[in-house]
């Protein structure tokens, strides 16, 4: 069982790259060590990956972008090993299929580790050295991109695990029942606000550059919603009623028979949740998540209310303390809203109406990074706040997640809004 709890930890307060970056391949170490080589091994759909597929990737990425071109007399661990875990870097050549990562059988589990290794003692030195300011970014990029990928091991293992009839636990963790914090409102007056991240810490590229948006007065919940308020919305048919759903939404839930958030199951004539211990009872206090976009927008239809645009979002969420419910290795769940607590980060990601989209003046960063995140800007919808999976000290107000619309497997989760 894990027992370590980094809730507090917040990368990059550190300011040693070698111990920053040591204290973060650790935590990735962490996450995939409840897991046999066969859990590792496995693919569940095309949309998810094997963790050993990250604990290469994750690597990859370092070996790529830092040693091969700035560590003198470096040696490339296996050059094959840049075919297998190439993500999406068309520039950088040809890849495995993502679909087809499961089948790779070989390199095995500890090989991964042992390559992490070679490259994790390059790194030891290279960040030992005199750093320029382009090796210190792309070892920042680094880090960041394997936060993201620590956030996948959690998500892409869960739907792994409950592929599984046994629905294996992926370590045993404490489940919390709690009252939520009653939901009020609060307004925002409108007004020109200022979007996006400065030049000043790290930020994606998605995030710049820094722009300002003319907002009407609005309001949002004061919490997320919660799993019993969800289920009111599926008590009262909202799963077979088409006027609460946009037109793809309802093809959606006619091609796929979803009557429910993902995980949840009444096979038993009481509703019960997968979640990264087991099976559990649901809990009505807890926010809801792993609902796609269509359930949320339907859901906030059904409630007369409406989802926020990503500026009104993160218009809000600026003035708000950068804490909350994040990666925790002894609970590694959404947890019910206390008082006072608005749930703004961590938790849930919080689906918004906003496309993925450029902001005014948006530049891709130079060279292989410039494939990181521009060429996904079309058919998804931005996510703000992070969530129970997301490593403490990752998002920023600024910071922008995002997903098809018909995504489902992360913990992503509904926050209300509607017109002052």
């Amino acid at each position: 069982m894990m027992s370590r709890n980094l809730h507090q930890q917040q990368p990059g307060a550190d300011d040693d790259p070698a111990r920053r970056y040591a204290e973060i391949r650790t935590l990735t170490e962490l996450l995939a060590a409840p897991l046999s080589p066969e859990d590792q091994c496995v693919q569940s759909m095309p949309d998810a990956s094997p963790v050993k597929w990250h604990l290469g990737h994750t690597t990859w990425f370092f070996e790529t972008m830092l040693l091969i071109p700035y560590a003198a007399s470096y040696q490339p661990y296996d050059r094959r090993y840049h075919y297998l875990f190439n993500s999406y870097y068309e520039s950088l050549g040809a890849r495995h299929p993502r679909p087809q990562r499961g089948i790779i059988t070989r390199p095995s589990s500890a090989e991964v580790v042992e390559y992490r290794r070679h490259v994790d003692a390059a790194m030891t030195r290279l960040l030992d050295g005199k750093l320029t300011d382009r090796i210190d970014w792309l070892c920042e990029l680094g880090l960041q991109h394997e936060q993201q990928h620590q956030e996948l091991i959690l998500t892409d293992i869960k739907h792994a695990l409950s592929c599984n009839p046994l629905f294996p636990a992926y370590a045993g963790i404490t489940a919390e029942r709690t009252t939520a914090a009653a939901l009020s409102w609060r307004d925002y007056a409108g007004g020109i606000y200022w979007i996006g991240s400065g030049k000043h810490g790290f930020a994606f590229d998605n995030e710049q550059p820094r722009h300002r948006v003319l907002l009407q007065p609005f309001r949002l919940a004061s919490r997320l919603v919660t799993c019993g308020e969800f289920l009111s919305f599926i008590a009262s048919d909202g799963y077979r009623r088409p006027e609460y759903w946009l037109s793809d939404g309802w093809n959606f839930v006619q091609s796929t028979g979803i009557h429910a958030p993902q995980y949840w199951s009444d096979d038993s004539g009481d509703w019960q949740i997968f979640r990264l211990n087991g099976c559990q009872p649901l809990d009505p206090n807890e926010p809801v998540v792993h609902v796609s976009f269509y359930e949320a927008d339907a859901y906030a239809r059904w409630s007369g209310k409406r989802l926020p645009t990503e500026f009104e979002w993160e218009a809000a969420a600026a003035s708000e303390p950068l804490r909350g419910n994040f990666l925790d290795l002894a609970s590694l769940h959404p947890k019910p809203a206390g008082e006072g607590e608005s749930q703004f980060y961590g938790d849930a990601w919080q689906w918004t109406r906003s496309a993925y989209e450029p902001y005014p003046g948006y530049r891709p960063w130079e060279g292989v990074a410039s494939e990181y995140n521009g060429k996904f800007m079309c058919s998804q919808i931005v996510l703000r706040g992070g969530s129970c999976a997301t490593p403490a000290g990752h998002v920023r107000p600024g910071y922008r997640n995002f997903f098809p619309p018909s995504a489902r497997w992360q913990f992503s989760g509904i926050r209300l809004a509607e017109d002052a």
